[in-house]
């Protein structure tokens, strides 16, 4: 993985801002791959892996949680009031509730979720490789015959994935019960038109698709700012400058995502 680093990191050194901008999409493509490999390999948790890889979790989980789902939350009722009341006066208010679980379920909730992973974990967390890559960190890691990919870099991104999903997933519960009272009320009339409805939105495929893409934008968010900090093609550039990067690949691959699941489910 060093080797391949370095002879990227040579073509971004010579060549123009073309073959710059493939050398950088290479080198994430290559990190995310390698990464994946370690990922299903028992060898890359040692006991070092193990401790910062559960501390990663917790750190990068349980502190937003809850507010995070607070957040939510109010937006759910802001939203849903809002499309209620634009249906109410088109007569459209059969289907405002099914707008509200296509739109903000099953559209922005899942993004909203990985854009807040990113800006609060992993972009930060990529930013710190490259303070730990120029402190030598990483050479003391090899000196104690530990590996810093393993040790320092996979527990963070395993953390952003498990964050995104788990946010994701508690978030996607808490507005769709929200929905339901902001429509209904506090009564169980309306569980069987809404079990129903659900039932129709969330089709195999639909469902398959909405699943595939809440895991895609976790990887995305997790491996971008990890192999823009890890692998920064500039060697003097700063811990803001390896961020920037970061954040901008980042947006455009999450908007690729996006797209794709809009023309899967809808065309």
């Amino acid at each position: 993985m060093t080797k391949a680093a370095t002879w990227y990191r040579h073509i971004g050194h010579t060549s123009k801002a073309p073959i710059r901008w493939a050398a950088a999409w290479a080198r994430i493509t290559f990190f995310g791959s390698v990464m994946v490999v370690r990922s299903f390999s028992p060898r890359s948790y040692g006991p070092q892996t193990r401790y910062n890889l559960a501390r990663h979790v917790w750190l990068d989980t349980a502190p937003i949680l809850g507010w995070f789902t607070v957040l939510i939350a109010l937006f759910t009722l802001i939203i849903t009031r809002i499309v209620i009341v634009t249906s109410a006066s088109y007569g459209l208010s059969q289907y405002a509730l099914e707008m509200v679980v296509r739109v903000l379920v099953v559209e922005l909730i899942p993004l909203t979720a990985a854009l807040f992973v990113a800006l609060r974990c992993t972009i930060p967390s990529g930013a710190a490789l490259v303070e730990m890559r120029r402190a030598g960190h990483f050479r003391t890691l090899r000196r104690r015959r530990l590996d810093p990919i393993d040790v320092e870099v996979l527990p963070r991104l395993l953390a952003g994935i498990f964050s995104c999903i788990t946010l994701a997933a508690l978030s996607c519960v808490v507005a769709g019960i929200l929905a339901y009272f902001a429509v209904y009320g506090f009564t169980m009339a309306g569980i069987d038109g809404y079990t129903h409805m659900t039932g129709r939105v969330f089709e195999p495929m639909f469902t398959f698709i909405f699943a595939l893409k809440t895991l895609f934008f976790a990887i995305a968010v997790s491996v971008i700012p990890m192999a823009s900090g890890l692998n920064n093609i500039e060697d003097d550039g700063s811990r803001e400058s390896a961020a920037l990067q970061g954040l901008v690949r980042m947006f455009g691959v999450l908007l690729i995502l996006e797209a794709s699941s809009l023309v899967g489910n809808y065309i």
